[in-house]
């Protein structure tokens, strides 16, 4: 079996390979070579697909009685050194399209007659039975091109990415499959690097998760495209801000829940001349943070939840943006503050009212707001412990 199996992969190997794959992601392919190891075990060398994959190596070990009954079980997938490209332009994320049920959609069969659209449905009147019981991804680089983020777009970097899944069924058939996933995130040079970790189970076909994700050390001032319409951070003079993130990720039938944690763990802010007369987005980013502070003992840190669909994530700035405005807002009738709805846009005219009469002081010159807004929660905090 191995003799002709070797003199098959030799011939005819590499082009089958090459002529399967640009069918299934409608893109050029090249592979180095693919050499055969005993029993079966395939391992592919410098795999390329255009504009979006390239791999040092994949290593596919099969399961040879699978192979016999037709049926494809792969016992282990290890691919090394993937680099791969995905890009969001203003309308979509350009992605390879998937089935309902995870399997990529074939493109054009011309061989066959069958078109593009017809290809999912023959299948699913007999799908295969494809099975990878444990697949991992060693050394790999994804390079995300978001054009849709600010004016110039942003690029986002994930490198040394480490992911494992065991008991992947890719196929219309119930099954939990345990994933993990660690990664690092290269931010502007010079700035400490970003960390992923992410844990939990997956079911594609009920569309079922249950996974646990943390980021340390993002870069907020990296991400400035996607909040630029709504803070100015040269104005409110900060130069550095790095944040981390946890999320709680539970789904059930399509339906996925994030509750969401966001904390502000280091804010740098620019030396600004005695001279120089402060700016009202530098009062703003006072006053905001002392606010936060004040409700969280110390913290600036903010929570959310994320509702979305497992065959279709969403996830938006402007969630955020929701929430934060919901914190300014959640104390409002415990402060007695009767125009906090309208922060920070009342600190820039000058009509602020609360507990302290904070409405006497006019937000000009030296004055700090952060301070008077301090002042007045202590003051309503300390009213409400004396009531």
């Amino acid at each position: 079996m191995f003799g002709a199996a070797y003199i098959i992969v030799a011939l005819q190997g590499k082009a089958f390979a090459i002529k399967q794959l640009e069918n299934l992601t409608r893109k050029k392919v090249s592979i180095g070579y693919i050499r055969l190891t005993p029993p079966l075990n395939l391992d592919i060398v410098n795999l390329k697909i255009q504009d979006n994959l390239t791999a040092k190596s994949v290593f596919i070990s099969p399961s040879i009685f699978s192979l016999i009954m037709g049926d494809i079980i792969l016992n282990n997938v290890t691919i090394i050194r993937p680099e791969l490209t995905c890009q969001r332009n203003l309308s979509k994320l350009t992605l390879p399209p998937q089935t309902a049920g995870g399997v990529v959609e074939p493109a054009a069969l011309p061989e066959t007659g069958i078109t593009s659209k017809e290809a999912p449905k023959a299948q699913r009147k007999n799908p295969p039975r494809f099975i990878i019981k444990h697949l991992k991804i060693k050394d790999g680089n994804i390079c995300f091109v978001d054009n849709a983020a600010g004016q110039n777009g942003i690029k986002i970097n994930v490198k040394d990415l480490y992911f494992s899944i065991t008991n992947l069924y890719v196929f219309p058939l119930s099954a939990v499959a345990n994933f993990e996933l660690q990664a690092k995130i290269p931010w502007q040079q010079g700035a400490k690097e970003g960390k992923i970790e992410a844990e939990g189970w997956i079911n594609l076909y009920k569309k079922d998760i249950q996974a646990t994700l943390k980021i340390e050390d993002i870069d907020g001032i990296y991400l400035y495209p996607y909040y630029a319409n709504w803070v100015d951070l040269e104005k409110a003079r900060i130069e550095k801000a790095k944040l981390n993130f946890t999320s709680n990720i539970q789904g059930l039938n399509n339906n996925v829940t994030a509750e969401c944690h966001l904390e502000l763990t280091d804010v740098v802010r620019k030396p600004r001349p005695s001279e120089e007369p402060q700016e009202k987005a530098e009062k703003i980013a006072d006053a905001v943070f002392d606010i936060f502070r004040a409700l969280n003992q110390g913290k600036i840190l903010l929570n959310f939840t994320i509702r979305t669909k497992m065959d279709r994530p969403e996830f938006g700035f402007g969630t955020i943006k929701m929430a934060f405005e919901d914190k300014l807002a959640q104390r409002k009738d415990k402060l007695d503050f009767t125009d906090i709805l309208m922060l920070p846009a009342k600190i820039v005219e000058g009509t602020v009212r609360g507990a302290t009469d904070v409405s006497k002081a006019l937000v000009e010159g030296s004055f700090a707001v952060g301070n008077e807004f301090k002042k007045a929660l202590e003051a309503a905090f300390k009213k409400e412990k004396q009531e």
